[in-house]
């Protein structure tokens, strides 16, 4: 009598019958889960190529932003890809030197207000109490109020203080959209760690006398990570739109600093004779802002830890 065939050996195990699925590093996971997310992956090669355009585009292209006399208002050619504007300037140089101050701004209002958002959004969460009570009365109150009127209110009133002023302000700005921004930030960790301190591990290092300090920094925020890296990514976004939209009404970046947005100011009485000079500023904005937000929703759902396990 014939001995019967061996058995096949199980999906995803070898012949010994044991699961040989190979254990994944959890950043390996995440870097996985956002690999499959091509809108995200696209998103991320767009603002990396934006990024480099900025900071490194002045070194290499052959016009300087300070060159004038060129023939004004040149339509794109071979020499002035993107034209040259009223004063005879090369439009390419004019947009890197833009962008350069655009994405400075959106980056320090993205760090300074999650840092504060996450700082008191932790604090109010845990401590609860007056802390909670005054933190989140003073979050509803500034948000009844639209944060681009606050920040053009704020702007107005220290660029009139010194008449006919016309030193670098970028960063004024950028300390004024930070003053605004940190308010969602906080409130979205203030909902988590209200969750998270009444979990056993925060009540374990309660019992062992950990100070508030290490239970919030060590223990707490650790596990919304994703959620503030998610949210600060977004600020991104927000703020190059905010810039453009205070220094297009004149009461944002001024010269002798220039943004995408104070290009538009300056170009917007030519969208008749000469659209270039507003609508490439104008895409350069949209580019941006799409690239961050793919990129944003592309490490929220990398960084679920709902989604399913990834397989070798």
């Amino acid at each position: 009598m014939m001995a019967p065939p061996p058995a096949a050996p199980p999906a995803g195990g070898d012949a010994s019958g044991f699961d040989t699925t190979k254990a994944r590093k959890q950043w390996q996971v995440v870097l996985k889960r956002f690999m499959r997310h091509r809108l995200a992956v696209a998103g991320m090669a767009m603002f990396v190529f934006l990024v480099l355009f900025a900071f490194l585009g002045g070194a290499l292209w052959k016009h300087k932003y300070t060159e004038l006399g060129f023939p004004s208002y040149a339509p794109p050619s071979s020499e002035h890809p993107f034209g040259t504007d009223r004063l005879g300037a090369d439009m390419v140089s004019q947009l890197i030197r833009g962008l350069q101050f655009s994405l400075r701004i959106a980056l320090i209002v993205a760090t300074v207000s999650t840092l504060i958002g996450v700082t008191l959004g932790a604090f109010a969460g845990y401590k609860r109490g007056w802390a909670d009570a005054i933190i989140s009365r003073f979050i509803d109150l500034i948000l009844v109020i639209p944060g681009l009127v606050i920040v053009a209110v704020l702007a107005r009133s220290s660029f009139t203080n010194v008449p006919g002023q016309s030193g670098s302000n970028w960063l004024l700005v950028a300390t004024f959209l930070s003053l605004v921004f940190w308010m969602s930030v906080a409130r979205v960790v203030r909902g988590m760690v209200l969750s998270l301190r009444e979990k056993e591990f925060v009540e374990a290092a309660r019992a062992m006398g950990g100070s508030t300090f290490r239970i919030v920094f060590r223990h707490i925020l650790p596990n919304t990570v994703d959620v503030i890296i998610v949210n600060a990514t977004l600020a991104v976004a927000q703020a190059v739109l905010a810039e453009a939209a205070i220094s297009f009404l004149g009461l944002g970046v001024r010269i002798p600093d220039t943004s995408l947005g104070l290009l538009i100011n300056q170009n917007r009485n030519e969208l008749n004779v000469h659209p270039w000079l507003f609508f490439i500023p104008f895409a350069f904005i949209v580019a941006v802002s799409l690239a961050v937000n793919f990129l944003g929703d592309g490490l929220r759902d990398a960084l679920d830890p709902r989604q399913r396990r990834v397989r070798a």
